[in-house]
């Protein structure tokens, strides 16, 4: 089980996720430092695709990106970014259509109704923020 702290691809993988939610903290729409959104989906930039990227970019460098191994990270990659920017992202738009469609219901009369949480997938913009991130500490950490 020890073995596991000492897979340095991992571990660099899981810092450039934490990263990119450390940095989710300053980039809110609020324009101001928000320490709860670092336990949140959704938001810039995305720590799905800085995840999955700086995995991706180790994985070639350590076996080379000619390899399968490399092939599989890549598209596992794409599946995870894809998802990020598209399902997830259509899960956050009907969230806020629906939170929309209560509050025109109740006219602010009843606010005892639980919001549903609209940050939930990314924009592309988002996505490919996330994805340069991990990239960027997948060659800096190799």
């Amino acid at each position: 089980m020890t073995d596991i702290f000492q897979n340095r691809i991992l571990l660099i993988s899981i810092f450039s996720c934490f990263l990119a939610q450390f940095i989710k903290i300053f980039t809110g729409k609020e324009k101001r430092i928000d320490f709860k959104r670092i336990i949140i989906s959704g938001g810039m930039p995305s720590s799905h695709s800085s995840f999955v990227t700086s995995l991706a970019v180790l994985v070639g460098f350590d076996r080379g990106f000619a390899s399968t191994e490399f092939a599989i990270t890549a598209v596992f990659a794409i599946i995870v970014m894809y998802d990020a920017s598209g399902v997830r992202r259509a899960v956050g738009k009907q969230a806020e259509i629906l939170n929309q469609i209560v509050d025109d219901f109740f006219h602010g009369k009843f606010d005892q109704h639980e919001k549903l949480k609209e940050l939930v997938g990314h924009t592309p913009k988002e996505v490919l923020f996330g994805a340069l991130l991990g990239i960027l500490i997948g060659i800096l950490m190799s």
